[in-house]
Formats: structure tokens, C-alpha cells, sequence
């Protein structure tokens, strides 16, 4: 069984077909979804299809491009809507300063209410980071010195010393398709040497689909070419390295319930 650490089944290019592409993704051997939310208006709709589907799970969280709009959230809001049973983690949260769609500091400060309610829940905290490794690293480590809270850092692209600096926090690494691109190689020499016991697989649907989808509207069902892909990259088998990752996922969101 794989799981889908990470997807966006409410978004353009899978909802109008959505429970033909979660029944291609079964088929391919998926056993467990991860619906991210990015925004609060989607909250209703993400977690709705979690509680409608039995192997489907959900996040709440705002994503860093949103911040400016949700400044004035609250930590009340988001803590409230943690307590669904089908809400297994928060975000995506984080930081972005590559479109820096939203400012800076605005974004810093919804990140660190992102965190505190991870630590207080113990619901995983799914981090997003572009372009801004020295505030993450930074912002990750004085919260930590507050105390611990589970994480991980989603689609991970960023630098070998970024890795290296999340893992001794802590943190587990989700890789999605774009390890498989002919440009990733520093990705590729990351992933390599990723501990067995902190790596996760993601899609990030319906973006970065994998080779050798390229160009197609990502789908859930694709993990499984990326999940291929790493096995071969780390001279594993696929079925080692799904155990492994389902594994993972299922120690970090303690919250779902691994099928039987």
C-alpha cells in the first residue's frame, strides 16, 4: 500500500472528476489520502470529503500566499477546527518568498500560530518553504526550544544543509514527482541518503506531475511512478520503500487509522 502524503482533491483538474481519479488512485494501489487545505474557505469542502470517503484524511491550515487574507484569523478558529475526527494535521503553512504573495512578516507570524497549535494538539504541522530556508530554519528552531511539535516539510526541493538542519530538528521530508525530473539532481543526491524512517511520498495533485506523466493534471495515482522512481534511486524495492513511507506516515499522523 502506498499513501498520498499530500494532495489537493478540491482543486481545478481533479475535482470536476474527482471520485473517477480516487478510484484510479485505489486501483493503483493507494490506501490512504491526505487532503491540504490552503485557505479557510476550503476547510467545509476538504474536510467534508474526508468524513465522505474512508480512506481519505484532512489538514486546516492557511498557506503562506494566503496570509494577507487571513491575518486577523486567530488561533481560536483554527484550533476549533483541529477537533474533527477526519482533521489529521494543520497547515499548509509556512513561508513563500518566491511570489511573496503575501507579506513577509504577516506570513512569519501566521506560521508561528500554525506552530503553537501544533505543539498544543499534536497534530503534525505541514510545512511549505520556498525561497526562504534561513527564516524557516530559524523560525522552526527558536519553537522547537519552546517546546517540541511534529512536523515535516512538504514537496521538499530546498538545500542539502536546509535537510540536514530540519532532520536533526526532528522533522520528516515528503518528496514528491519533481525528484523525478532530469533537472533535480541536487534533489536526487538528497533524497538518496534520506533516513528510511523520515521520508514520506506525496503528489501534490494535480501539480508536479512525475515522469513520465509530465504534463498532465497530477492525479493521487501517480505517487506510485514517484514512489517507483526513489526505490530505484535508492536501490530498494517498491514494496520496502511503500512499506516504509506508509509506515511513516502513519507514525506522524497518529490521528489516522493505518487500513486493515
Amino acid at each position: 500500500m502506498l499513501v498520498d502524503s499530500h494532495c489537493h482533491l478540491e482543486y481545478k483538474g481533479i475535482v470536476e472528476d474527482q471520485a473517477v481519479v480516487i478510484d484510479r488512485a485505489r486501483e493503483a494501489g493507494v490506501g490512504t489520502f491526505l487532503n491540504i487545505s490552503t485557505r479557510r474557505s476550503e476547510w467545509e469542502q476538504v474536510v467534508g470529503t474526508a468524513e465522505r470517503e474512508h480512506d481519505i484524511y484532512a489538514t486546516v491550515g492557511i498557506h503562506p500566499h494566503e496570509a494577507d487574507a487571513h491575518e486577523n484569523l486567530g488561533a481560536d478558529i483554527l484550533r476549533a477546527a483541529t477537533r474533527n475526527d477526519r482533521v489529521v494535521g494543520i497547515g499548509e503553512t509556512g513561508l513563500d518568498y518566491y511570489y511573496d504573495k503575501s507579506d513577509r512578516a504577516v506570513q512569519q507570524a501566521l506560521f508561528r500560530m500554525h506552530i503553537g497549535i501544533a505543539r498544543e494538539t499534536g497534530l503534525p504541522l505541514i510545512i511549505h518553504t520556498r525561497d526562504a530556508e534561513d527564516d524557516t530554519a530559524a523560525i522552526l528552531a527558536d519553537e522547537m526550544e519552546k517546546g517540541a511539535f511534529p512536523a515535516l516539510i512538504h514537496c521538499f526541493t530546498a538545500s542539502a544543509d536546509f535537510g540536514r538542519k530540519v532532520l536533526d530538528l526532528g522533522l520528516s521530508i515528503s518528496i514528491s514527482g519533481i525528484v523525478t525530473f532530469k533537472n533535480a539532481k541536487d534533489l536526487q543526491d538528497v533524497a538518496r541518503d534520506l533516513p528510511a524512517d523520515r521520508m514520506l511520498v506525496e503528489t501534490d495533485s494535480p501539480f508536479l506531475a512525475p515522469v513520465p506523466n509530465r504534463g498532465k493534471p497530477c492525479e493521487p495515482a501517480f505517487v506510485r511512478d514517484t514512489a517507483q522512481f526513489l526505490a530505484d534511486l535508492r536501490g530498494e524495492t517498491l514494496e520496502d520503500l511503500a512499506s516504509n513511507t506508509t509506515r511513516n506516515f502513519f507514525k506522524l499522523f497518529d490521528k489516522a487509522r493505518m487500513p486493515t
